[in-house]
């Protein structure tokens, strides 16, 4: 579902894409971007983490038909309207449609398709820990009842809880405690609006709502890409070389066994279908991206193994395509 911050947020800049991008050219970029700014590939450095969750949220929504569709329509709207004040309101008559929209009577609009644009944003799960921040200030639109405040929650939840999903309680600002059901697949950075769960309007309105950031722990071994999990797999130069029959490990199941074909190279893809992220919209895979390993240290007996390989293989130059083009 939509979230408020859409309309501050270009996600085709963010990924440096064109609007008219291919789904495949998209995941092409985001699988590019998402290895480069990696925290396991960049460790301590905060400036690539949030990078990293700048390009997994803008992908998270493109990559999705629906979620694609909203986002555009809601960029297209903010385009033609006038910017939004601290208040709520903007000029030229385009009022907080994201507060209006849901209500009644009054002369407001309530159109059915955005009853609930923004009940919830993302999804994910589970958390670790949470905390609440500044509310944003209710208004006063067309003569009505002021609106109560929104009230931000933050939680932090770990990898396997968010592909999953569960029920959890957090504090309330009046310390009070409340649930928060987080559905599977909730990706990092994503809001889940609780509506009528935020301040009281002070002179009759509706209730604020109350708005949980989600964010996720890198997994030591998988990653995301949309519903599908990745994950490295090393493989020994005899395996890649002659074919073998390999364990890979799978989020929260047991292993499953792929066959690595003989001449198999570094970066191919083996698939596991219906491991990956399992939600209401669909169940992804499981990508199994095949790195040959080789050794370090080498005994004397390897050694000569390895060299009359050397002498028998064929004497082809592996790099000789790239230097071609190299050359133009």
């Amino acid at each position: 579902m939509a979230s408020q911050d859409w309309f501050d947020k270009d996600f085709y800049k963010v990924l440096g894409v064109s609007k008219d991008i291919s789904d495949a050219d998209l995941k092409k970029t985001y699988r590019k971007l998402a290895r480069k700014y990696h925290p396991d590939s960049n460790q301590g450095d905060a400036a690539a983490e949030a990078k990293f969750k700048e390009v997994s949220e803008a992908y998270s929504v493109l990559s999705d038909s629906e979620q694609r569709a909203e986002y555009d329509q809601i960029r297209a709207m903010g385009a033609g309207n006038a910017r939004f004040t601290a208040s709520g309101q903007g000029a030229g008559g385009f009022e907080d449609v994201f507060s209006r929209f849901g209500q009644r009577g009054g002369g407001r609009q309530d159109p059915q398709d955005f009853e609930d644009i923004f009940s919830m944003f993302g999804q994910q799960g589970g958390f670790g820990s949470g905390r609440f921040g500044q509310s944003t200030g209710g208004f006063r639109g067309y003569g009505g009842p002021t609106r109560g405040a929104d009230v931000t929650a933050r939680t932090t939840i770990d990898f396997v809880t968010a592909t999953k999903g569960e029920t959890i309680t957090l504090q309330g600002e009046d310390g009070k405690p409340f649930k928060v059901k987080i559905p599977a697949g909730v990706s990092d950075g994503q809001k889940i609006r609780l509506r009528g769960r935020g301040r009281p309007s002070p002179d009759g309105g509706e209730t604020g709502d109350i708005v949980v950031q989600v964010a996720v722990r890198p997994h030591p071994v998988f990653t995301r890409e949309g519903l599908n999990l990745r994950v490295v797999v090393p493989v020994t130069f005899t395996e890649a070389a002659l074919g073998a029959t390999i364990e890979v490990p799978t989020l929260g199941g047991d292993p499953v066994k792929l066959r690595v074909a003989p001449g198999t190279p570094s970066g191919r893809v083996l698939r596991v279908k219906g491991r990956g992220v399992e939600t209401s919209k669909g169940t992804g895979d499981l990508l199994a991206e095949v790195q040959v390993a080789v050794p370090s240290h080498l005994d004397d007996d390897a050694r000569e193994a390895l060299q009359r390989f050397h002498d028998l293989e064929p004497k082809e130059n592996p790099r000789a395509d790239l230097m071609s083009k190299a050359r133009g």
